[in-house]
């Protein structure tokens, strides 16, 4: 008998490797275990806690930029805070905005209750913080309220998980 295509009748088992299956069985497998990681890993609390530790480390910078203020002026919170009345709330800006302050910050006092502190404490800052989630151009999204005993409270306006203020 002829053989004209010996390679087509003999089958070769000694062959190694993967077949479809189990290479589609393994992926799947992976999928899976990459789904339950990221579900267990809960990205976008992370994300959030993350920007609420830089609005902690802001609100104290804020806070010991004016104090500073204070110290090496040897003088008191009215030169540094420029023109506010104690105990109304201010969102901090850049000079040259003077309205809109009460649209994020829902606790300032008023639309025109803005603080433009970038040239006041500009030996202490390059440029003034602003919240790590977006601001519009000029606002910072952190608030200042002075009282009567001198006590200055700076605030978070879009903290995300708790309150982050910090006074002295």
């Amino acid at each position: 008998m002829f053989k004209f295509f010996p390679s087509i009748h003999k089958k070769n088992f000694s062959q190694k490797g993967f077949t479809l299956i189990e290479l589609l069985i393994v992926v799947a497998i992976l999928a899976i275990l990459l789904i339950v990681t990221l579900v267990a890993l809960r990205p976008a609390e992370r994300l959030a806690d993350a920007r609420d530790a830089r609005r902690g480390v802001d609100v104290n910078q804020f806070l010991t930029g004016i104090h500073e203020c204070v110290i090496d002026g040897d003088t008191d919170l009215t030169t540094c805070l420029v023109t506010h009345t104690v105990g109304d709330v201010y969102e901090i800006v850049a000079s040259g905005t003077t309205t809109g302050c009460d649209d994020v910050c829902t606790s300032v006092t008023s639309d025109t209750h803005c603080l433009a502190l970038d040239n006041t404490l500009s030996d202490y800052f390059i440029e003034l913080p602003a919240d790590p989630g977006g601001v519009a151009t000029g606002h910072t999204e952190y608030t200042v309220q002075v009282y009567s005993n001198g006590m200055t409270v700076i605030e978070a306006c879009s903290a995300e998980n708790n309150t982050i203020k910090v006074s002295r």
